[in-house]
């Protein structure tokens, strides 16, 4: 039998470091890789065990800064003002990179030791060789999917034939100075797409002890119907969603009446948000992170923060077509002191893990939900947006509006339309500093006039897809698809826009996170940046 020695590296901080001195040596660790069990034990480390969550959300428009005497640390300082990070801790980019890298690196170890068994079996497939070969490609997918929308531009089709990509890891890293390319955001989004067509017909949940963890068919449904989003192809993403969603939506949703009811502190209603029992919830992942505290009832990294402003002005306290903020059955909770003040979702959990009980230390860490029913249902209203197909698209809407609000007011296009039309744009004052319900959206793709009809549901379902998501990290990437210029502001004692301190614009480079500097001083090409 034709032997898969899996090198074990702990890490691929190695990767893309050659000048590193974790290079030298060929690390010694091996495993022999030559069962379908052992190829499934594989595969569990093909899901990053960091997260991205954090770097995205403190990107987007739902944080403002607080008074200086708050203390968060120079990462954020740097990731919060759109700088180039130089600081690093288990969310900065250099571990996110390490981390989705690594994972890459084991779905390609598991598809080699997939290919030398079937040769082994004289080019058979077992049914499980073909499950393990799709769960490695979705999981290679997605890694790539979230890199690319991290360090590159978002997708266009005008320009991603030129932006920079990120390396597509396609087969196992065996040398000691690799030598590697960015490619572009095109060719990236080609193979990923190539990897989810070729893994979907065999994707099950059949030999999962918790599906919930794993690339199980709800959640490869999901992700491509995100993906699909995002690159444009509106007709797959509908496809792909309702596949997903089945023939009762309703029933895929988070139940926020039971969340409600049983939310009685912030430890409960994290762990029932991320339960795998959840419909809604069809693939959770394990981090090490603060989420749980950043995003929590605690006072940590609270120098950035969703206050009351934004709360008031944009998100889910502020009056919506569908109600206003007492409606929903889980609305955000406040929380002030002096020099601060936050208002949250319950949503993400704070666990810690204790290396040594006795002397109380260990790491930080959360669990979130890279894809959700409810998320997927907001993906499927856009796309039938963009197609047109606004009374599907509305359907949607609604399904979403009365899964969360209580008494919710029914939405109609002709209400839609007169609510945005009433509104001014953000940033519209003669400061730049104040913020509203809707933003210019300036997407490559052509959208319909401001003030149509098509524009006016594009806010409502982008509004809709950030509170659903909050603090999640997809509220960046729509920043970044739509072209939605945001600013940095400064509040005041009272939590209300001081100071303008930075616009980031359309087609502003930093909307690519810069490589981290150990990858670009082993000669990466890095992101751009206006000088």
């Amino acid at each position: 039998m034709k032997k898969i020695s899996l090198v074990l590296i702990g890490s691929l901080a190695l990767l893309f470091a050659s000048c590193d001195k974790f290079l030298d040596t060929m690390p010694d660790n091996r495993a022999e890789i030559d069962s379908e069990e052992k190829i499934k034990s594989l595969l569990t480390s093909a899901y990053p065990d960091h997260d991205y969550v954090m770097v995205a959300e403190m990107l987007c428009d739902d944080i403002d800064k607080f008074n200086n005497t708050n203390v968060s640390g120079q990462f954020f300082e740097q990731l919060w003002h759109w700088e180039d990070i130089t600081e690093s801790n288990n969310e900065s980019p250099e571990n996110i990179w390490s981390a989705f890298y690594t994972s890459i690196s084991s779905a390609n170890h598991a598809l080699e030791a997939i290919e030398a068994l079937v040769e082994e079996n004289g080019g058979e497939w077992t049914t499980s060789l073909r499950q393990e070969r799709a769960e490695a490609l979705m999981c290679r997918a997605y890694c790539h999917f979230i890199l690319v929308n991290i360090f590159s531009m978002n997708y266009n089709p005008a320009t991603s034939g030129k932006d920079l990509g990120i390396t597509y890891m396609e087969k196992p890293e065996t040398s000691l100075a690799p030598e590697y390319s960015r490619g572009t955001v095109a060719e990236v989004y080609e193979k990923i797409e190539r990897d989810i067509n070729e893994a979907m017909p065999d994707i099950s949940d059949s030999y999962y002890k918790v599906p919930k963890y794993h690339f199980n068919p709800k959640a490869a449904y999901a992700f491509a119907a995100r993906f699909f989003l995002y690159y444009e192809k509106w007709e797959e993403c509908v496809k792909y969603a309702t596949m997903c969603l089945g023939a009762s939506p309703k029933t895929m949703l988070r139940d926020y009446q039971k969340l409600a009811a049983n939310s009685t502190s912030f430890a409960a209603a994290g762990n029932l948000y991320i339960a795998a029992e959840e419909n809604t919830n069809l693939l959770l992942l394990t981090a090490y992170s603060t989420l749980g505290t950043t995003f929590g009832p605690y006072t940590t990294n609270k120098k950035f923060a969703h206050g009351n402003y934004v709360s008031e002005n944009e998100t889910a306290k502020a009056e919506q077509v569908w109600g206003g903020s007492t409606s929903y059955y889980v609305p955000m909770k406040s929380y002030s002191g002096t020099n601060r003040q936050y208002v949250i979702f319950w949503r993400l959990p704070y666990l810690f893990e204790y290396t040594d009980p006795v002397a109380g230390t260990g790491f930080s860490r959360s669990v979130y939900p890279a894809f959700t029913a409810d998320e997927c249902l907001l993906n499927r209203a856009e796309a039938y947006i963009l197609m047109k197909d606004y009374d599907k698209a509305l359907a949607d809407m609604n399904l979403w509006v009365e899964n969360c609000i209580s008494k919710p007011t029914p939405l109609t296009i002709e209400a839609i339309q007169e609510f945005y039309g009433a509104i001014d744009y953000s940033y519209s004052d003669a400061e730049g500093l104040n913020s509203t319900q809707k933003k210019h959206l300036n997407p490559a793709f052509a959208i319909d006039e401001e003030g149509s009809v098509q524009e006016s549901m594009l806010q409502c379902v982008l509004t809709m897809r950030r509170i659903e998501t909050m603090p999640q990290g997809i509220r960046w990437f729509d920043v970044k698809r739509y072209g939605i210029e945001i600013v940095r502001r400064q509040m005041d004692a009272q939590g209300i826009p001081a100071e303008l301190l930075d616009v980031l614009g359309k087609d502003d480079p930093r909307r690519a996170v810069q490589l981290p500097s150990r990858v670009i001083s082993a000669g990466m090409t890095p992101n751009p940046r206006n000088k």
